[in-house]
């Protein structure tokens, strides 16, 4: 009986991934506009919910802390410290400028950090979690900041809605999935190193490609 409930989460998780992935796969821009600024509130509502879908950088990166959130004691408030970090982040690049270049790199970086964590088993103070996952929301929303850059005041704060709320609604329910799935399984000791290495895997993966891009240029 255990052992079926653990290949049903398995099979949702999967089934979940493959699906956002096609969507995300075919996606040239980042966001429905297809890199126009946003006039409206509904452009801009519109932009903030499709930035993070369309975007397979992005959504990557979501996943994998919605994933990475089931192991490290803060289950859903974990997604909801990385967005509002996020949030944070666009707004100070659209006042201040960006503060620093290869914001991706450093998003890549972070993401990879807290599955190494997870994958490590070792007991890390939630304090160190939030630092990390913060850090990594603030780079991802400079990021996105670019999409807005321009944009009158009405649309921006309706991209943020959007942006806030499709990021958190993919985050949650990847930590949801990954929580069902790891309570059924019979080896539940083993699925936190299972899935820090698949976070750890999507941030080294995506790091490796930026570093490469910065090195050789292509």
């Amino acid at each position: 009986m255990t052992h079926n409930l653990a290949q049903k989460g398995v099979q949702r998780a999967v089934l979940l991934g493959f699906l956002v992935f096609a969507l995300a796969a075919p996606a040239a821009a980042h966001h429905p506009l297809g890199g126009a600024t946003p006039e409206t509130a509904w452009h801009g509502l519109l932009s903030g919910i499709g930035h993070p879908i369309l975007g397979f950088d992005h959504l990557a990166f979501v996943i994998a802390v919605g994933v990475a959130s089931a192991f490290v004691g803060l289950r859903y408030a974990a997604p909801a410290i990385f967005i509002g970090a996020t949030l944070v982040g666009c707004l100070a690049v659209l006042n201040f400028g960006q503060p620093f270049a290869q914001l991706e790199m450093m998003i890549a970086a972070s993401v990879a950090l807290i599955g190494i964590m997870v994958m490590s088993g070792r007991s890390i103070g939630t304090p160190v979690y939030v630092g990390l996952f913060a850090l990594a929301g603030l780079c991802h929303g400079g990021a996105y900041a670019g999409a807005m850059v321009g944009a009158e005041p009405t649309p921006i704060v309706a991209y943020l809605a959007g942006l806030g709320l499709a990021q958190y609604m993919i985050a949650a329910t990847m930590t949801w999935i990954t929580v069902s799935a790891w309570q059924a399984s019979s080896t539940a000791a083993l699925q936190p190193r299972l899935a820090g290495a698949v976070v750890a895997g999507v941030g080294l993966t995506f790091l490796l490609e930026h570093v490469e891009k910065l090195a050789f240029g292509v």
